[in-house]
Formats: structure tokens, C-alpha cells, sequence
């Protein structure tokens, strides 16, 4: 006679490693529950054009020339390639809390360079000039 593998009864080892089991699914699934919590709670702080504003302005250009064009309010910004003016002065505006009067773009192409016989290029960039409206100014931090 032939028994079947679900008609035989189970030891009460198997019974306690199939509770512990589930007790450890359960605990797992608790975990992620929270985590998707913790992550909500997080993206409610930043706002989306915030994020947005940082990923647009790559950072501050610090150099003499531009030190001397922060005299007649005029600051000099390494910005994201695709980034149009009215994209940079909204992020301006956001992330330092001042009023923008115009946007100048300048794309710079990459240059050549060369280190023996072998050649290869520089990348190129795109620079912005912001022209703050009169007794704003922006407090610029160099890296």
C-alpha cells in the first residue's frame, strides 16, 4: 500500500519550524511597512522644485574676473546643459530667496588637449550669468 506524502502526519518538529517561519515573514514584512514609511516622512520635507532648483545650478564659478562682476551684481554659475534661462532664474530664486533681473547664458565648447602623442578633449559647459535686481545679493561659498 502506497501513502500519500499529505496524509502523513507531522512531527512537531516541522510544526515549530513552520511557525518560525511565518513568524519571521511576518517580522520582515513589518520592516518594509515601516521603511515605506520613514521614505514618505523624508520626500514630505523637500519640496520637488527645490530638488529640482539643485539639480539645474551645478555650482558657483569662483574666479577674479567673476569676483569682480559680484560688484555690479552679477554672479557666474556652472548650470546643466539642457537648463534655459527662465529654468535658472527660477532656481536662483528658489535656492538663494532673491530677485533676479536677467539671465545671460554662455556655452563654452571643450578644448583640445594633448599629453604626448595621444589627444583627447576637454568637456565643454554651460555658464550662466545672473543679474540680481538692485541691493540683492547672494552670499557664494567656494568649494
Amino acid at each position: 500500500m502506497v501513502t500519500l506524502p499529505f496524509l502523513k502526519r507531522k512531527s512537531t518538529k516541522e510544526k515549530a519550524l513552520k511557525k518560525e517561519r511565518a513568524r519571521l515573514e511576518e517580522e520582515k514584512k513589518e520592516k518594509k511597512k515601516e521603511r515605506k514609511k520613514q521614505v514618505k516622512v523624508e520626500s514630505k520635507r523637500v519640496s520637488p522644485k527645490s530638488s529640482i532648483a539643485f539639480k539645474i545650478l551645478k555650482e558657483p564659478i569662483v574666479s577674479e574676473k567673476t569676483t569682480s562682476l559680484e560688484k555690479q551684481g552679477k554672479y557666474v554659475f556652472n548650470v546643466f546643459p539642457k537648463a534655459n534661462k527662465v529654468q535658472i532664474k527660477e532656481a536662483i530664486e528658489q535656492i538663494y530667496d532673491t530677485k533676479v533681473e536677467k539671465v545671460n547664458i554662455v556655452k563654452i565648447p571643450g578644448k583640445k588637449r594633448r599629453l604626448g602623442r595621444i589627444e583627447g578633449v576637454k568637456p565643454g559647459y554651460k555658464k550662466a550669468i545672473v543679474t540680481l535686481k538692485k541691493g540683492e545679493r547672494i552670499k557664494v561659498i567656494e568649494r
